[in-house]
């Protein structure tokens, strides 16, 4: 039996910016990327902590360094540069494997989001 379960998460990150006229995802930061063990073109979803929105996108990433986090597209009508979100990415895996993997989930600064 295969499950889905949390693979990566960034906890707590302030949005930079939303770009609507964009073909759609988020730009992240590539050392937060990395930090989570997130790849380019995966899966996430968006949980809003201001206003409750959930969604879910691709990741694009962003300049090192930076602490940007955009969301493009439709999604930039669901935040407001400022609010503050968390990333979370899953995986699909056999149950007993599950059992005994341990997820990368981060907290970066949230003033700037770049990795503590």
């Amino acid at each position: 039996m295969k499950i889905q379960i949390l693979k990566s998460k960034i906890h707590r990150v302030k949005v930079t910016g939303a770009d609507l006229n964009y073909i759609g995802s988020i730009t992240i930061d590539r050392d937060l990327m990395d930090a989570a063990n997130i790849i380019a073109g995966e899966k996430v979803q968006i949980v809003n902590i201001n206003n409750g929105e959930r969604l879910e996108t691709y990741v694009i990433p962003g300049k090192r360094k930076s602490g940007e986090i955009t969301l493009n597209g439709p999604a930039a009508r669901r935040v407001a540069k400022g609010d503050i979100i968390i990333i979370i990415a899953y995986a699909l895996m056999d149950f007993e494997d599950a059992k005994n993997f341990e997820p990368s989930v981060i907290f970066p600064n949230e003033e700037n989001n770049l990795v503590v």
